[in-house]
């Protein structure tokens, strides 16, 4: 006797428009929690910038006057105040290396890679020294006075009036204060170092130049993630990119983090010329920032100095001419 065939489970069988309901309830889910992000992205970007405001007004105030006193005073404020700005921005700097101290008088000049504004706040924060700057910072709203309470120097980046800008920076560094220089000549997309130009490093010449210690920054984490070739560009500011909207974007996010490597101090008095100083200095930094990007362990380089784990990265190999 034949067995009557299995009737379907009426779970199994559902109409097209159910499936179809569904599909859209959990479009509708992913749109609304998506919104809900955005909005609470919205909300900490500007949360962050009336924070960053009440912070700078009287800061500027309490920097204006530290700057009538002599004294180290204003080099802590300055500090002082750039770490809160890190912190309101809600970006951790961690520092690997320990920054260079003075030898027999000699200031210390900073020497790093830069990518984007956020370079001054990370390495303000951490470092105890002036920045010098392209002039066009000096124009800005807000900004320029801010940098101007900082004791910066601003530097056109033409041929033409480069010696008297370099005058500018020995004068600073003549009176104790020491500098932080990004020779790259201009701010990159993050994804490599470029060259330096060796005309900056006029400043670190004579019988008792400054000392140089090179440093590596690179935004290694971004809503508590490691960063990556497609995340990191968010960090970089350059080209024709306006600071606004790099902020707004910037800042709707959590969990950012820069990795600050502080390498060996350099005498440049080691080196035979600016050029041949700039080319070592140069490859120390690419070489720290290329470990950086890697998330892999890093560590201070020094001179003549072979990155740990592997050959030399292929921006190290492209060495500037």
């Amino acid at each position: 006797m034949r067995r009557a065939p299995r009737r379907l489970r009426p779970s199994i069988i559902r109409p097209v428009a159910s499936v179809r309901g569904g599909a859209e309830a959990a479009d509708s889910f992913w749109l609304d929690r998506a919104s809900r992000a955005s909005l609470l992205g919205n909300v900490r970007a500007v949360r962050r910038l009336l924070g960053l405001l009440l912070l700078t007004v009287p800061a500027m105030a309490v920097q204006g006057v530290l700057l009538c006193f002599r004294g180290s005073g204003k080099v802590r404020f300055a500090r002082l105040y750039w770490a809160l700005v890190c912190w309101v921005l809600g970006m951790r700097v961690r520092v690997i290396g320990a920054p260079a101290s003075r030898v027999a008088g000699r200031p210390v000049l900073f020497v790093s890679n830069h990518s984007s504004w956020l370079d001054i706040p990370v390495l303000g924060g951490v470092l105890p020294a002036c920045f010098v700057s392209k002039s066009e910072v000096g124009r800005w709203p807000l900004i320029g006075t801010v940098a101007r309470l900082g004791r910066t120097v601003f530097i056109s980046r033409r041929a033409g009036p480069m010696a008297r800008e370099i005058e500018a920076m020995r004068a600073v560094v003549s009176r104790g204060d020491n500098l932080i220089l990004f020779p790259e000549g201009t701010n990159s997309d993050g994804s490599r170092v470029m060259s330096f130009r060796a005309s900056f490093f006029a400043l670190a010449a004579g019988e008792a130049p400054p000392i140089v210690q090179p440093v590596s920054v690179v935004y290694d984490r971004l809503a508590f993630l490691p960063a990556n070739r497609a995340t990191r560009p968010l960090f970089a500011w350059y080209g024709d990119m306006d600071i606004a909207s790099h902020y707004w974007r910037l800042a709707r996010y959590r969990g950012l983090r820069a990795s600050v490597l502080l390498h060996q101090p350099v005498d440049p008095r080691e080196q035979p010329n600016r050029k041949a100083l700039s080319r070592e200095v140069w490859r120390i930094v690419a070489d720290g920032a290329a470990t950086l990007r890697q998330n892999r362990p890093a560590v201070p380089i020094g001179l003549a100095q072979q990155r740990p784990g592997g050959p030399a990265p292929a921006e190290q190999r492209a060495a500037p001419a």
